[in-house]
């Protein structure tokens, strides 16, 4: 499963595909059937990658593509997001029985399932990893990163404005009278 390039960003709901970055922050796009682009600056917003997100655990933290993974390969079904508390632990002592029952919130629960109906259908979620890390992808999951660069401004060497002298022979009389 190659989930590179896949963010979530705190205050907005779903997942989205980092597509470039510039100076400030990155853009972003929807994973869903609108393809809508968002900016996001880093100042003001935290983005997650979803290749570094882990789910605690009792002994160790499990990696949330390791969760993922168990929930695909699960044999049952797959409980709605929306689900009972009671039956997402109940799927979650199945899929991750090493998860930290007191850390891990059904908030949490919620959302891993609600990434995972996201994300099931995706050709991102069959790749292999090690496909991804030799480059012979053609998927674009790579940041670019865009170089804006300002206009050169052009600045007076000094304020003063130097008048053009002409040579004194250069003065030609048209007249024989002085004005």
């Amino acid at each position: 499963m190659n989930l590179a390039g896949l963010v979530s960003v705190s205050g907005r709901p779903g997942l989205y595909k980092m597509i470039a970055q510039n100076k400030t922050g990155y853009i972003l796009e929807t994973l869903d059937e609108q393809k809508a682009k968002l900016i996001v600056n880093l100042s003001t917003s935290k983005l997650a990658s979803l290749s570094d997100i882990t789910v605690y655990g009792n002994d160790e933290d499990l990696k949330l593509i390791d969760v993922l993974t168990a929930i695909k390969n699960f044999s049952g079904n797959v409980p709605d997001a929306k689900a009972d508390s009671k039956i997402l632990k109940d799927f979650f002592a199945e899929v991750a029985p090493n998860y930290d029952e007191e850390k891990v919130y059904g908030s949490d629960m919620k959302k891993i399932l609600n990434w995972f109906h996201i994300i099931k259908e995706l050709p991102l979620f069959s790749e292999e990893k090690a496909e991804a890390e030799t480059g012979d992808s053609d998927e674009v999951n790579d940041v670019k990163e865009i170089k804006v660069e300002k206009p050169k401004s052009v600045k007076p060497k000094n304020n003063t404005v130097a008048a053009k002298s002409k040579p004194a022979g250069a003065i030609k009389k048209t007249s024989g009278k002085n004005p």
